[in-house]
C-alpha cells in the first residue's frame, strides 16, 4: 500500500478500564481498524491525565494504577477515517475522539505479511 500526501490523524482518548463486548476497548478499536483495512493503529498508555469528570488518574509507584488514560492513534486517508467513525461512535461510550489534518511523508511496507 502506498500512502503519502494529505491524510487525517484520528485520536481516541479513553480509559484503560473501558470495555467493548467484555474486552479492553483500546484492543477492540485496533482490531476493528485492522479488519476494516486502515493503514495502522498505535495505542499509547498515559502516566497521568484527567477527562470530562476531572478525576486525575495516575501511575504513581505508591498507588496502583487506576484507569490510566489510553490514546489510540490511526492515520489514513480522510475518506477511510470518515468511514471508520460510525464504528467508533458505537464503541466509545465515554471519551473523546479528535481529527487532525496531517501530511504523510512516508508509509513503507516490506510486503512480508
Amino acid at each position: 500500500m502506498k500512502l503519502e500526501g494529505e491524510g487525517q490523524l484520528l485520536r481516541v482518548f479513553i480509559g484503560e478500564s473501558d470495555r467493548w463486548e467484555g474486552k479492553p476497548l483500546h484492543e477492540a478499536i485496533v482490531k476493528r481498524a485492522r479488519r476494516e483495512g486502515l493503514a495502522g493503529a498505535t495505542v499509547l498508555r498515559g502516566r497521568l491525565g484527567f477527562g470530562a469528570n476531572s478525576v486525575v488518574h495516575t501511575a504513581k509507584i505508591l498507588r496502583l494504577s487506576e484507569d490510566l488514560p489510553m490514546v489510540v492513534e490511526i492515520v489514513d486517508q480522510a475518506e477511510r477515517i470518515r468511514a471508520f467513525l460510525p464504528a467508533l461512535e458505537e464503541m466509545v461510550e465515554e471519551g473523546m475522539i479528535t481529527l487532525e489534518k496531517v501530511r504523510i511523508i512516508a508509509y513503507r511496507h516490506n510486503g512480508d505479511g
